[in-house]
């Protein structure tokens, strides 16, 4: 059995003293092949009617969800308060809507997933650990990678002034568009494009979460990322995957390596 780091770690990328720039892989060009049909403008939040979810709006099943996490160690209060404002079930499938408050990953179409409630909630708090909140306590202006079925985003307009979130699959950037337009979220804006590339318009972010790993990380988050703020995704190495954990500061990047995860592979392009 592997055996599992101290936490926190540093990382060892495998190349002594190698600088940030050798260490960080450039993000892909994008071409006008590529870029066809890409849409980088955010989209509003418009409301639409859906059902409620077979009685899972209850507040009792969201605390019972949010005690169990607790009992796990999870004591950021900001973030607690958010999974108990944020219903889950709006976010998975009618069939699947009775397990949505279990502490599993559940399927969302395309091969993709929404994650665990522990590990959403543990990537948010370790994101608001970050140097760079504002007064509030709140996050500035997030950029989330990976939108997915828009749960993560609905948590993240929770601790955040602003949450950018791009997709690169075009049905699941409907699926999330029709997700939180029952929210009316005026904070979150959603945009249909490759989360390699960032979303540069919008930076710099006080904060960067990915859904997706690699073993690099793309340049562009690190040009984007404000001095004082964090990135937290998961991380590639010998066929695993870490969660990984960078604080740009005004001496260079800091780096930890924390524990094991699952994620899907981060990958350019649109689909």
């Amino acid at each position: 059995m592997k055996k599992r780091p101290a936490f926190p770690a540093r990382i060892d990328f495998g190349r002594d003293n190698a600088p940030p720039e050798v260490l960080l892989s450039a993000t892909k060009v994008m071409t006008p092949s590529n870029q066809r049909g890409m849409d980088k403008t955010p989209k509003p939040l418009v409301p639409q009617n859906k059902p409620s979810g077979l009685g899972l709006d209850s507040k009792a099943v969201r605390e019972r969800m949010v005690d169990k996490l607790i009992a796990q160690g999870l004591d950021d209060e900001m973030v607690l308060k958010a999974l108990r404002a944020v219903e889950r079930h709006r976010f998975v499938d009618t069939a699947l809507v009775n397990q949505a408050y279990e502490d599993t990953s559940l399927p969302i179409g395309l091969g993709q997933t929404i994650s665990k409630p522990n590990v959403v909630a543990r990537m948010i708090s370790l994101l608001r650990q970050g140097r760079n909140l504002l007064i509030t306590g709140k996050l500035n202006r997030v950029l989330e990678i990976g939108t997915g079925c828009g749960y993560q985003a609905a948590l993240l307009a929770e601790v955040s002034k602003e949450v950018y979130s791009i997709e690169r699959l075009k049905g699941l950037h409907e699926k999330a568009l029709s997700n939180l337009a029952q929210l009316s979220l005026q904070n979150v804006h959603l945009i249909f494009g490759d989360g390699m590339l960032g979303h540069p318009s919008a930076a710099p972010y006080s904060g960067i979460i990915s859904a997706a790993g690699g073993d690099t990380l793309p340049q562009a988050w690190i040009d984007q990322l404000d001095v004082g703020g964090r990135i937290v995704a998961p991380w590639a190495q010998d066929g695993s995957q870490s969660l990984l954990v960078i604080d740009k500061t005004n001496k260079g990047l800091e780096r930890q390596i924390l524990e094991p995860v699952h994620f899907v592979p981060l990958k350019s392009g649109i689909a």
